[in-house]
């Protein structure tokens, strides 16, 4: 797998675990009173006992972990030759030759209509041809 591909996973991982830590402690956060206008919250009875502290600190660690495996593929991206100015040359170039490519298409889109507006032109004449045709006696 190339390393945009490896990118684009460790992306992906690391939304996935942002959102089932951010669920997860949505879930198991204990109830707290926003003000004294509103009634005590009432503790949610759980089966199992849920150790509310460490589960904030294993998800981190694993938000950490992915973090730090995204800026070890970004540090393996191949540094482009010539710095930033190179960049901008062979960006322009490709920008011209992007601009030929195009006018050269505009140029063929044009003379296949003027072909399509031929050939209806002789099929209208066909057809005109045959109907004014007399039927044998």
């Amino acid at each position: 797998m190339d390393v945009i591909s490896q990118l684009q996973e460790q992306v992906n991982t690391i939304a996935a675990l942002a959102f089932n830590s951010f669920g997860t402690l949505q879930r198991d956060a204990p109830a707290v009173q926003l003000s004294p206008n509103y009634p005590e919250p009432v503790a949610k009875p759980t089966e199992d006992v849920i150790n509310v502290t460490e589960h904030p600190k294993t998800m981190s660690a694993a938000l950490v972990t992915a973090a730090k495996q995204f800026d070890l593929l970004v540090s393996a991206l191949p540094l482009s030759e010539g710095g930033e100015e190179a960049q901008l040359k062979q960006i322009a170039e490709l920008q011209a030759k992007n601009e030929a490519v195009g006018q050269e298409l505009q140029k063929q889109l044009e003379d296949a209509e003027e072909e399509l507006r031929r050939v209806r032109e002789l099929f209208n004449q066909a057809v005109d041809n045959c109907l004014n045709l007399e039927k044998p006696d």
